[in-house]
């Protein structure tokens, strides 16, 4: 099943005009990709170690 994207609720473009998918996108979605996106709802759960604890620690998850 293929979904029209809409910006300002799937999707954004960033200051440096990056796509960047939102938490609705990624809860819609249903499960972490393991990229490490900015608004993962899932703590990165995907995203290999060490790289998960460091995205973590910047989110402010763990110390």
């Amino acid at each position: 099943m293929s979904k029209n994207l809409v910006e300002k609720v799937d999707f954004y473009f960033d200051e440096n005009g990056f796509m960047v998918f939102t938490e609705k996108y990624h809860l819609d979605k249903g499960h972490c990709c393991g990229y490490g996106c900015r608004h993962c709802p899932y703590d990165f759960e995907s995203v290999p170690e060490p790289k998960r604890s460091e995205m973590l620690v910047d989110r402010g998850v763990i110390n």
